[in-house]
């Protein structure tokens, strides 16, 4: 897919969970675009298959450990020269399963990487940002922030915190010229949806196809989107296209009309 080559000319950006899916697929069109970017992955194996990508730096982190990001951010900030833009894009899906039944330190996991890594970076990047009076923060949360979510309440939990973080910090930024908004993908064809939907058919003793025509029929276009679908709406949201837009939460999920699995 091309993309506009000055959309995000001369930005310095940081991607948590950069190394593959979404994440790779934003890093991918910021840099067409004009960006210098900078990823953050657990797996530093990875960063071998994406050498020849145009990212200026990566580094291995866990968003779930605040002196980790502290350590990433100060390699980071130094390749880059600086911070326009931080994308919170790191994330686990979570147990499968009813909350009497989760245990305690699968919720610990899924709640200190989707949510106290989403806080963690955003601490670490504001100071940054206010040194530019000028900036913008993107959180990638969920459809599962519009509903509830039976049987992965610890995701559904974190993602609708993240919402509620994106629209407290567009408040608090605002004065300073930092736009802060949240981009809630549905299911994004690739690796991760076919673990889901693996966990999840085993959780509830059915087939996965069963378990995603379930995820199909109440998504109104009746399809999952691609990593190229959320770049393009990160895109946007990032570039001067969408300098009067924060505090927003956007779909980008074909419309999820409910997340109801009965």
């Amino acid at each position: 897919m091309q993309y506009e080559n000055n959309l995000l000319q001369n930005k310095r950006v940081i991607i948590t969970a950069g190394a593959g899916g979404i994440g790779l697929g934003m890093a991918e069109a910021f840099v067409a675009a004009g960006a210098a970017v900078s990823i953050c992955d657990v797996d530093d194996q990875s960063f071998a298959d994406i050498k020849d990508k145009g990212i200026v730096h990566c580094g291995q982190a866990n968003v779930a450990s605040f002196d980790c990001m502290q350590a990433y951010f100060e390699d980071a900030l130094k390749a880059l020269g600086g911070l326009d833009i931080l994308v919170n894009n790191a994330g686990i899906a979570g147990p499968n399963g009813l909350m009497e039944d989760i245990d305690p330190e699968e919720w610990r996991k899924t709640i200190d990487v989707d949510l106290n890594g989403v806080f963690y970076a955003t601490k670490l990047a504001i100071p940054h940002l206010k040194k530019n009076d000028a900036g913008s923060i993107l959180n990638i949360a969920s459809s599962a922030a519009f509903f509830g979510y039976p049987n992965r309440a610890p995701y559904a939990s974190a993602k609708w915190a993240v919402v509620g973080m994106t629209k407290t910090m567009a408040m608090e930024l605002g004065p300073h010229n930092i736009r802060v908004n949240a981009i809630c993908p549905g299911s994004v064809n690739g690796d991760r949806i076919d673990r889901v939907i693996r966990a999840e058919s085993e959780s509830r003793n059915i087939s996965e196809r069963e378990v995603m025509d379930s995820y199909l029929k109440h998504v109104s276009l009746k399809t999952f989107v691609d990593k190229e679908d959320v770049a393009n709406a990160a895109l946007f949201l990032l570039s001067d296209l969408g300098r009067r837009i924060s505090g927003q939460i956007i779909g980008v999920d074909g419309h999820t009309e409910s997340l109801s699995q009965h």
